[in-house]
């Protein structure tokens, strides 16, 4: 791999590429495009094997390589490699989307030894960049504490990003990241490869800068205590690594991977979604029929379109009246619904809504009549003290009885109520005291057939339930991939919820996952007003998590109206292009566009983040994706009752726009200003 950066116009040049380099002896196999271990490289290999004879030693010949088209813009290369002395290959797969610029490339590996071969590392891929320097921005985080950036100056030697939890692998590090060539790439400048591992559970990702001052990416499934032991004539099918690149920063970047999740990725992701109303910060575990019945109502006055009943619905023995009791006993409690599921769900269509439920299908409380009945299927050490997070274990989904146990849950409730519309999927604890009963002496595939097995279930229920909305749910970000994005609809980007930590958390998602799957709620925390609330909420997949009832009449109005707002503009911020105008980390307001497909409509989220003394925006904002020939009735919206408008209304070309701007006034007085812009014809 000699080469990543812009298309060139002539193809033939791309011969000519690496004489120009001169660089270390060893620079050519630096620049392989699969680097083996124990043979001639000896940088950080992306595969490692041990052969059936003990052998450590691999080397990987180029054979042959194909081309199929899957359609007029996508294309399949398959490059096929071959280990000279022993009956062992590899296979690079790279699935390329012309328009969205996006490459998905994983492996095959397979081999025909007399034994069985073991793999101690096996990455999706390893890419070889070159450039003068290079600069990685990455994520860390904690609960309510997700996406938090750093971004820093590769040094020489190897920067490793991972995680060993099991499930909700994203809770301490996020495996997305960005990485700028020569200098840190801006909103519109600079060159910058966006890259993120397709896998829900343990993920490796090494940044390694070689003797030669190129930076190798290699990423993939963590091999720590995952060794797997490969059987002859097996293929062991490594999850994608997907990746982007711009020379034109990191906005087009982010662009880019959007338009390509909405056609390519995400559930309906060129479709619909569902507003909605949840039940939990009303009501936490304490609700029965009569409380439920009046909040379908208050979901019908709101104007959203579904009610989601939050976690403590179910169980009997061990009812689920807190986190500590009930969860894998996926039966109504009697006591809180004596008419069931199915009461609710006619219920709250007798007020013309929607109703959804909330599931955490692959944990289990030791208080839970599943635990009694089934221990060997709970990840747990059989000679330690058992640990819980949250009160939880987890259940062993390299189980195929497993499996089919929490395919179950979810089949049951469709089969007895195919009205159900929405599914909150939720995930809180993480793997300790790695073990499975199921597993046997091959106790390192546990975290590789974990995810394998949470797979094959979500195949199962997306081919019965192909469409149903489903959010992607873990305490918050704690599993947000596109491993997992490919059957959920939507994903609940952090519990926290305060709107102005939400416009930092957003901000940072936007750059990886596009607005129709990020599930913004208004709830009660932090110290903004509704309107704030309902505003940052509007950027994505909207949602109250409120106490209609407790509103006051004008904020209740406010509410109203901004859902009927949303609904006019909802195609525009879940279909259309996002340019991010003004940083929150670096300005005392925050500013976010969404322009649709022909540059018609748009419309502008203003936030103040500073709430130190006299802090706002002083100058205007330069609008971006607009036709600069057209002219736009620039307008402000979810203006509070008696409240008078920050931006009068009036009409701008888009070149004036653009290149002069709008101030929205910002400022303590207008913490929050939305402005709609329609083409005048």
């Amino acid at each position: 791999m000699v080469y990543f950066g812009a298309k060139l116009a002539n193809a033939a040049e791309y011969a000519s590429i690496k004489k120009m380099y001169r660089q270390a002896d060893d620079s050519e196999v630096l620049d392989e495009a699969y680097m083996p271990s124990g043979s001639e490289a000896l940088a950080e290999p992306a595969i490692t094997v041990t052969h059936s004879d003990g052998n450590k030693s691999l080397s990987l010949a180029y054979v042959s390589h194909t081309v199929r088209k899957i359609d007029d813009n996508v294309s399949l290369l398959t490059v096929n490699l071959k280990d000279p002395a022993y009956p062992f290959e590899v296979q690079l797969c790279y699935k390329t989307f012309y328009k969205e610029d996006v490459t998905e490339q994983w492996c095959t590996i397979r081999h025909n030894e007399k034994g069985v071969v073991t793999l101690n590392k096996f990455a999706s891929a390893n890419l070889n960049l070159k450039g003068d320097s290079f600069w990685l921005k990455h994520y860390h985080g904690n609960w309510a504490l997700e996406m938090q950036p750093e971004e820093t100056k590769l040094t020489h030697g190897i920067k490793t990003i991972d995680t060993k939890l099991g499930t909700r692998a994203n809770l301490y590090e996020q495996s997305m990241f960005m990485v700028s060539i020569d200098k840190p790439a801006t909103e519109d400048e600079g060159k910058v490869l966006f890259g993120a591992v397709e896998w829900s559970g343990n993920f490796r990702e090494d940044f390694e800068l070689d003797v030669s001052n190129n930076l190798r990416v290699i990423a993939g499934i963590n091999n720590a205590a995952a060794e797997y032991h490969l059987k002859a004539g097996e293929d062991f099918i490594t999850p994608a690594l997907l990746y982007t690149y711009s020379d034109h920063g990191r906005g087009d970047a982010s662009r880019k991977l959007q338009r390509w999740a909405r056609k390519y990725k995400i559930v309906n992701g060129e479709g619909d979604r569902l507003t909605l109303l949840n039940n939990w910060e009303a009501t936490y575990f304490d609700f029965n029929e009569t409380k439920l019945a009046q909040l379908f109502k208050d979901t019908k006055k709101l104007g959203v379109d579904l009610f989601l009943l939050d976690d403590g619905w179910f169980a009997n023995k061990y009812p689920r009246n807190s986190d500590n009791a009930g969860l894998g006993d996926w039966q109504e409690n009697r006591a809180k619904l004596p008419n069931g599921i199915g009461w609710l769900v006619k219920e709250a269509q007798n007020n013309s809504v929607k109703f959804g439920i909330w599931i955490e299908p692959e944990m289990v409380n030791p208080k839970s009549e599943l635990y009694e009945k089934h221990p060997d299927w709970v990840i747990k050490q059989p000679n330690r003290p058992e640990k819980y997070f949250r009160n939880q274990l987890v259940l062993d989904l390299s189980n195929p009885k497993v499996q089919d146990f929490v395919f179950g849950i979810v089949n049951d409730l469709f089969t007895k109520h195919p009205d159900l519309a929405y599914i909150k999927w939720d995930c809180n604890a993480v793997i300790y005291n790695a073990y499975s009963a199921y597993l046997g002496k091959n106790q390192s595939h546990l975290y590789t057939d974990y995810v394998r097995g949470l797979y094959k279930v979500l195949d199962r229920v997306r081919a019965k339930y192909p469409k149903v909305p489903i959010m992607l749910c873990s305490g918050g970000g704690g599993r947000v991939d596109y491993g997992a994005l490919k059957y959920f609809t939507e994903f609940w980007p952090s519990d926290n919820t305060d709107p102005l930590e939400r416009v930092f958390l957003q901000w940072e998602y936007s750059y990886f996952f596009p607005a129709i799957t990020s599930s913004n709620h208004v709830t009660d925390w932090g110290k903004q007003p509704i309107k704030y609330r309902v505003d940052v909420a509007m950027m994505g997949k909207l949602g109250f998590d409120i106490v209609v009832s407790k509103l006051n009449e004008n904020d209740l109005a406010f509410c109203q109206q901004a859902i009927q707002n949303y609904n006019g503009l909802k195609e525009v911020i879940w279909h259309g292009d996002q340019y991010r105008l003004l940083n929150p980390w670096e300005n005392d307001a925050a500013s976010v566009m969404y322009v649709n497909e022909n540059r018609s409509r748009a419309v502008v989220f203003n936030y103040l983040v500073n709430n130190r003394y006299d802090k706002g925006t002083r100058v205007p904002v330069k609008f971006k994706g607009l036709d600069p020939l057209k002219k736009y009735e620039v307008k402000e919206i979810n203006v509070y009752p008696g409240g008078k408008p920050a931006v009068s209304n009036a009409t701008y070309s888009g070149d004036f726009l653009m290149n002069v701007g709008v101030n929205p006034n910002v400022n303590a007085g207008h913490t929050s200003v939305v402005l709609q812009l329609d083409e005048v014809k």
